[in-house]
């Protein structure tokens, strides 16, 4: 039995030989298609009939390869002779427990359990990176992920723009991009001309409106957040009914826009007590920007601008507005010319994010800019980024990417509320869930209250976070609360549940003395032990979906499907139990690694586990 044991092993080993020269492990799906292919090749059939997949039907296999129904019309030969050859040809391959041809011409492959365990165990070697192969080519990535308007605070609006570029950012990251993300402040507009109205209203005497004042400006704002959070509606709805308000507010913002001293000194105000608060609540989020750019930041690249798209024929004037045409003959639907400048001259958003792209590519020089924006906003994108190209502003091979994302609607498919109808400010829908997590984490624990509140956080982030993630960006989702707060199904709260239950694991190991820290994963001793196995093989290639996709929800399903291998090897295993030593230790290595590979998913999902629940 022993000499039998050792053969295997060293088959397997040659098996990884062949890949020796090669720093990174590659996808155990690609190795496996190469071992197929290679099957094919040496049978006399065409390599491309050798791809594999994962099994559509995991109850009779673990990969399939339908390559010999496709080469039947080619080599006019039955499927199943062509599929009955390779499966002959790939027989006694250490790579494989079984190799089964099945009419009409199907080819079943299931994975050697020693051959899986060493693939594993190769992932935990690889520590940090678990087997996923940084790029070769490294980008400069710009993500545009915030938008918020200085003049009003966040609302639930902003929540998905926040929370999946940050993630993307995070992904990005790991496979080796040099990733920026931008805030990309609402700072310049009416906005700002309707607050410093309604703050001459209120306070005339301020020296900011005195247009003789030759002297330093206060330090100190005019106002706290709380006042400025209450200027901006009422200066809104003021404008709404006065038309001679709204034309003052309009006045005031062609005077800042046109540097006016004691408006521009507002507006500095005006930014540092917004963005202060901005930052507390992107903490809270636990987003991060690395740049702090608003509207006003690309003003000043507007002129030159202007006159060299003038200059080099691009734009023209059209019913008084200055426009670039960006339509092409191939379009399917009218594309609109992409408008510079109004009639009275003033700039526009599209103005604004042209000139944006001025300032990021004399900065930094990307590769990529990826606009993480609400879906309607579609076609804006497709004028600027067209404008962009044909008026070389960015290079032709610079990558521009609109990744629009979709509503998220309360239970009535309806855009998200309060109970009265508004729009719920972002703090308080926080508020509301981390009150929620502590009523259930407190409910049948005598818990410390203020670690309680600490936990509750937590949780509370991932049932936000994974509640918005899991869904594919481009689509509504509904916010259900009681559904993503749940401890139980496809939330944020269960794949925490499964990461603190390792880890309780794993801390009574250590505190019973014992160690595994020279033991290594062991062939799988069961079905579920091997599934288990089976998932982690697939981190690597799940990561670089992630990536190329620019898609979280494949992190997400990634997660919840290893969290479900997990416990259902838990309920099945005493793990605690278990009287080989050497066994225990591989379960605890095994272990070790799932909980490393959710660990890294839900950093990059942008949230944490706490260390009990």
């Amino acid at each position: 039995m022993v000499c039998l044991w050792y053969n295997v092993i060293q088959v397997v080993k040659k098996q990884f030989e062949r890949n020796a020269g090669e720093k990174n492990m590659k996808k155990i799906l690609d190795l496996i298609t190469g071992e197929v292919t290679q099957a094919f090749v040496d049978c006399g059939y065409d390599a491309k009939y050798g791809k594999v997949t994962l099994s559509n039907r995991p109850d009779l296999c673990e990969y399939q390869c339908n390559g010999a129904m496709a080469a039947a019309k080619e080599y006019k030969k039955a499927p199943f002779m062509i599929a009955d050859e390779v499966a002959e040809k790939l027989s006694g391959n250490a790579m494989f427990s079984m190799v089964e041809s099945v009419k009409p011409g199907f080819l079943n492959l299931k994975l050697d359990e020693a051959y899986l365990a060493d693939y594993v165990a190769k992932m935990q070697a690889d520590e940090g990176r678990y087997g996923c192969e940084k790029t070769k080519e490294p980008k400069t990535i710009m993500i545009d992920y915030g938008g918020p308007n200085v003049a009003k605070p966040l609302h639930v609006g902003h929540l998905r723009s926040a929370i999946i570029g940050e993630s993307i950012k995070r992904i990005g990251r790991f496979m080796g991009h040099t990733v920026i993300g931008d805030v990309h402040l609402g700072d310049w507009g009416l906005q700002m001309g309707l607050i410093i109205t309604e703050l001459r209203e209120r306070k005339p005497d301020l020296v900011y409106f005195d247009e003789n004042y030759t002297g330093e400006y206060p330090e100190e704002a005019p106002f706290t957040i709380s006042e400025l959070e209450e200027i901006y509606p009422t200066a809104s709805g003021k404008s709404k009914e006065d038309a001679a308000y709204k034309e003052a507010a309009m006045q005031a913002t062609y005077e800042l826009q046109h540097g006016r001293r004691g408006y521009q000194a507002l507006l500095s105000h005006i930014l540092n007590v917004s963005v202060t608060d901005l930052k507390k609540n992107y903490e809270n989020l636990n987003v991060s920007f690395e740049l702090w750019k608003g509207e006003s930041d690309a003003q000043p690249y507007i002129p030159d601008m202007v006159e060299q798209m003038k200059k080099d024929g691009f734009a023209y004037m059209s019913d008084g507005a200055l426009v670039v045409d960006v339509a092409k003959e191939e379009d399917t639907k009218e594309i609109p010319p992409c408008i510079i400048l109004k009639s009275d001259g003033a700039s526009l958003y599209t103005t604004t994010d042209l000139a944006t792209l001025i300032m990021r590519e004399q900065d930094y020089h990307p590769d990529e800019v990826i606009y993480v924006v609400d879906k309607r906003q579609e076609l804006h994108f497709v004028q600027v980024f067209r404008c962009a190209k044909k008026t070389g502003i960015v290079p032709e091979d610079t990558k521009l990417e609109f990744l629009g994302f979709g509503t998220m609607n309360g239970k009535d498919g309806k855009p998200f509320k309060t109970r009265e109808g508004g729009v719920m400010r972002l703090e308080m829908l926080m508020k509301n869930i981390n009150e929620k997590m502590y009523e259930k984490i407190t409910e049948n624990h005598t818990v410390d209250p203020n670690e309680a509140e600490k936990t509750a956080k937590i949780v509370a982030l991932s049932a936000i976070k994974y509640g918005d993630l899991s869904n594919q960006a481009s689509k509504d989702y509904i916010f259900d609360i009681d559904r993503f707060t749940s401890f139980e199904g496809n939330t944020g709260p269960y794949i925490l549940y499964t990461i603190v239950r390792i880890k309780s694991i794993l801390a009574k190991y250590a505190e019973a003395g014992k160690s595994a820290k020279d033991a290594v994963i062991q062939p799988a001793h069961s079905d579920s032990e091997k599934a288990l196995m089976l998932e982690l093989s697939k981190f690597n290639a799940v990561m670089e979906n992630a990536y190329e996709e620019k898609a979280p929800h494949k992190l997400c399903a990634y997660i919840y499907d290893l969290s479900n291998a997990f416990n259902h090897f838990y309920h099945e295993t005493k793990i605690m139990a278990e009287e080989d030593a050497a066994v225990q230790a591989g379960y605890i290595r095994l272990l070790e690694l799932t909980k490393s590979a959710l660990e890294i998913c839900i950093d990059l999902l942008g949230f944490e586990a706490p260390e009990k629940m």
